[in-house]
């Protein structure tokens, strides 16, 4: 099957970026001020951490190796003079979606510093043991860290990519990123909004991905 070339049309693929946008950080702002200590208390209350949860939470570990070896993979290839067509292309954005997915995280987990609802290292500040709901730009340390969810993000990005590029497949593409999603929650790793905010990182990386490699010579 050959995906549909969402690449090529670069307006189309912003003005649905800046909706999600908008969407996604009013939903973040209306989880912390309502919903992310609630369902922080309910999920540590009622859950306690399911065995189930946390294996979901490991779908994600060979996403990283698959990305970095894909890529390289693509860019041997590319110099052996392959030249990828739409299927090619939403090949290599799956795989620097992830990369550049992941370095953003950390910018933003530094620059956010926000405090994780359970405590899980080094003693950090949390708000199911110390009631703890902060934000403190910059402050550096695992323990400030939670926003946004690394998980939901390396999660997201090549789901998104695949998303878009291949619109047929749309659930099965959405399955990955929602069993991560709740066991990220019911285990209490992360807030609600960590989450959206990984969300959004993972979307925002696979459209820059698939803008950068719309075909050439499109100036839409």
């Amino acid at each position: 099957m050959v995906p549909s070339d969402i690449l090529s049309d670069r307006r189309a693929l912003a003005a649905g970026t800046v909706k999600i946008a908008a969407a996604g950080v009013l939903l973040i702002l209306l989880l912390v001020l309502f919903a992310d200590r609630p369902f922080a208390d309910w999920s540590y209350g009622t859950l306690h951490r399911p065995q189930l949860f946390v294996w979901m939470t490991h779908i994600v570990d060979p996403v990283p190796v698959i990305a970095v070896l894909g890529l390289g993979i693509q860019a041997v290839a590319l110099l052996c003079g392959w030249r990828p067509g739409p299927l090619g292309r939403a090949a290599i954005a799956v795989c620097l979606a992830v990369l550049v997915g992941m370095a953003v995280k950390e910018v933003l987990k530094n620059a956010v510093g926000r405090t994780w609802p359970e405590t899980w290292t080094n003693g950090n500040p949390s708000w199911i043991r110390d009631r703890v709901f902060s934000v403190d730009p910059f402050h550096g340390g695992n323990g400030w860290a939670s926003f946004p969810s690394g998980h939901t993000t390396v999660i997201t990005a090549p789901m998104a990519v695949l998303w878009f590029a291949i619109p047929r497949w749309r659930i099965l593409w959405t399955v990955p990123v929602l069993l991560v999603a709740i066991g990220l929650l019911g285990c209490d790793y992360h807030w609600p909004s960590d989450i959206v905010g990984g969300w959004l990182v993972g979307v925002a990386a696979a459209v820059g991905a698939l803008a950068i490699l719309r075909p050439a010579g499109d100036g839409r």
